[in-house]
């Protein structure tokens, strides 16, 4: 690839995986504060997974690029930028244009990778870690000798979740399907089978007072028992619809009906709290302050990484070219950890 070539991967509508387009353009400048990034590592997020069905609730327009999160190296800084930005490992958020190989990013967005941390690796801690972090430390605030329950123990959040609640001394009950049963009881979890099992039961077996804290990328009807399931002074965090992904119709209609149960919950005098967590929270209102909370919490994740208490779950690594495969290797339910995409 030479230095004038970008290579990008287009969503053109709601297609198979196969229907992903592969693009290829002039790298583009950086204009004032911003920097290019050299692409190194990207992903497949279950964010993803919903826009290729039309099913994110507020993805743009068709076509676009997607691509939730990048990290790579600053190729390029515009005016009023530092210069010696240039040639550091970045990462940054992005919802969309993650999927190329030049990326164009608010010089005030990227959060810096500390030395150690490979670009793969750190990719599979940017949007994962971020939600993880902030659920866990900022919404449900969980502390040593709490029980919390994480739906999708062995995904993408969940995995990242599993293993921050663990570095603030809490116990974990997980759901996932039984084939990762074995790994989750490795690493301390007290696995669910949600496609066998009752999962209120087995819960309430296991914590017969309630759980102090529930994260549920469920969605659906699910979304009361893990209400259900709180302890008194107990949060849930509701940060996805995923049982709603291949349903038609509109696509905000589940995210809105999970808004008023939260509402309705959190107007109940009943010591719970419930939030539907959103990344993107407060960014209109003061992008400074969402900035400096990101960067801030990104960096506490980079940290936890480099001092080994969560680690970067791989789940395979594929060229842009090959972006079908990983979608459906992503989409396949077989995998534990993020798939990663490179240029």
């Amino acid at each position: 690839m030479n230095a004038g070539t970008r290579v990008e991967v287009v969503l053109p509508g709601k297609v198979e995986p196969e229907g992903l387009q592969v693009h290829r353009g002039v790298v583009p400048v950086a204009g004032p504060g911003q920097v290019v990034i050299r692409m190194e590592a990207t992903g497949v997020s279950f964010a993803e997974q919903q826009m290729r069905r039309g099913r994110y609730y507020d993805q743009p327009p068709f076509p676009f690029v997607p691509g939730y999160d990048v990290v790579g190296t600053v190729a390029q800084t515009g005016e009023d930028v530092p210069s010696g930005l240039a040639g550091t490992r970045v990462a940054a958020l992005l919802k969309v244009g993650g999927w190329a190989s030049h990326v164009v990013v608010d010089a005030a967005d990227v959060v810096p990778v500390p030395d150690g941390i490979s670009a793969a690796e750190a990719e599979t801690v940017v949007i994962n870690g971020i939600t993880a972090w902030q659920m866990l430390h900022r919404k449900a605030r969980v502390r040593a000798g709490q029980t919390v329950l994480v739906h999708g123990a062995n995904g993408g959040v969940g995995s990242v979740l599993v293993q921050l609640a663990h570095a603030a001394g809490a116990k974990v009950i997980g759901t996932a399907s039984a084939r990762h049963h074995t790994a989750l009881r490795e690493q301390g979890v007290t696995p669910i089978d949600y496609r066998t099992e009752n999962i209120p039961d087995s819960v309430r077996r296991i914590a017969p007072a309630g759980v102090d804290a529930v994260f549920d990328h469920v969605g659906g009807r699910g979304i009361v028992d893990s209400w259900r399931l709180l302890a008194p002074g107990g949060t849930l965090v509701a940060y996805g619809s995923a049982s709603t992904r291949d349903d038609e119709g509109s696509k905000q209609w589940p995210v809105l009906k999970l808004l008023g149960r939260v509402w309705l919950w959190n107007a109940l005098p009943n010591r719970r709290h419930a939030y539907f967590f959103n990344v993107w929270a407060g960014r209109a209102l003061s992008t400074g302050r969402f900035r400096a909370r990101l960067r801030a919490d990104l960096t506490e994740v980079f940290n936890a990484l480099q001092r080994g208490e969560i680690t970067a779950r791989i789940a395979a690594e594929l060229p842009l070219s090959q972006v079908a495969e990983a979608m459906r290797l992503a989409e396949s339910g077989t995998v534990a950890g993020k798939v990663v995409l490179h240029p």
